[in-house]
């Protein structure tokens, strides 16, 4: 039992004592779970679940009948996993509510992780600014299979046109984990900056997710 390790080992602990950035994925899954089963305290339940699933990012997007048939969690568990990751992405969604300029490359990744990550088949979207580069609208505009999204430029055009944006950013999500663009990711900006030109909106960036990790092909210079 966790009551029995010694006080700075224990994970609420050592949160409180050095920051939640020192708490492994199995400790912080243990303050989530808040107890273990008879053979299992938290923690190495926490480690069960990862071990289970592979990785902490499957565990989030796992349907529903696959995570309740876990040991030692069920629907009330389900829940509140997921009370908590819409919390997390309305917290990072207010940083950029409409008005709002953009205050850096990092902050902008950030809002874009907390809307791709989670996202189990590729999905575009696009960042609508004024000429402040204040956030006019953030939209989802297409949905793929697992490592595919069909991009139109007309509906990209059509829907800045409708939010009279003066710049875009462009992002999609790799839902494989690895972040580096292909060459129809290069070929689809080099598309849409053309086709955004012909209506005087400049693409500021385009920005991959792939799971916590996000690259900038303007940072890349790849653009």
């Amino acid at each position: 039992m966790l009551r029995n390790w010694p006080e700075n080992e224990r994970p609420r602990e050592k949160l409180i004592s050095h920051g939640v950035e020192h708490l492994t994925d199995a400790e912080l899954l243990a303050i989530f779970l808040g107890s273990g089963t008879k053979n299992l305290d938290a923690v190495a339940l926490g480690r069960q679940l990862l071990s289970n699933f592979g990785s902490l990012h499957n565990l989030c997007i796992a349907e529903r009948e696959a995570f309740c048939q876990q040991l030692g969690v069920g629907n009330a568990k389900y829940a509140q996993l997921h009370a908590c990751l819409e919390i997390s992405r309305r917290f990072l969604a207010s940083k950029l509510d409409a008005g709002v300029s953009l205050r850096s490359s990092s902050h902008t990744k950030q809002y874009l992780i907390s809307q791709l990550k989670h996202e189990p088949h590729e999905v575009f979207s696009i960042l609508l600014l004024d000429s402040q580069h204040k956030v006019l609208a953030y939209k989802k505009l297409f949905f793929g299979t697992i490592d595919c999204a069909s991009v139109y430029p007309r509906v990209v055009v059509e829907t800045t046109l409708k939010y009279r944006a003066c710049a875009l950013i462009l992002s999609h999500n790799h839902p494989s984990g690895i972040a580096e663009p292909s060459l129809a990711d290069k070929q689809i900006t080099e598309k849409l900056v053309k086709a955004l030109a012909l209506i005087d909106v400049t693409v500021l960036d385009h920005i991959i997710v792939a799971g916590h990790l996000a690259c900038s092909l303007a940072e890349r210079g790849d653009m």
